[in-house]
């Protein structure tokens, strides 16, 4: 099985992440790791969303799995650190670790499954060999 890189973004936990609870909702889970994703195409893969798109493409997430650990609380900073697990014809699989950076603990891990689509038609379409040798790195 083919190894990928790793890329980690940095953040900090801002007030409107904060739920009734005093810690982070479990939706802006979901916002961390697409944000990171969003960073790391432009920083680490070299083709931004935005070029993603005018070529007339999207990543639509199929399904999404998070193992919650600890919470994040105001004003942490964490880092999110994902990679491709796999990558074949028809999407790919990203999983992820959400950790806090004074502790070096996993506040949850997990990995979504994305689907190519065609932004016009919004119907799947398969990934080009191009796109799996540009994510494979």
């Amino acid at each position: 099985m083919k190894i990928y890189s790793r890329f980690k973004t940095s953040y900090k936990v801002r007030p409107d992440d904060i739920d009734m609870f005093q810690h982070v909702h479990n939706s802006r889970y979901f916002d961390y790791v697409m944000a990171a994703r969003y960073d790391q195409m432009r920083e680490c893969y070299g083709m931004s969303m935005e070029e993603f798109m005018n070529n007339g493409y999207g990543w639509v997430v199929r399904t999404a799995h998070i193992d919650y650990k600890r919470a994040l609380t105001m004003g942490q900073e964490f880092t999110v650190e994902t990679g491709i697990e796999s990558i074949n014809s028809k999407g790919c699989r990203v999983n992820f670790e959400i950790q806090i950076t004074k502790t070096g603990k996993t506040a949850c891990d997990g990995w979504f499954d994305y689907i190519l689509i065609d932004i016009k038609t919004a119907k799947s379409v398969h990934v080009t060999q191009e796109m799996i040798d540009k994510f494979s790195i």
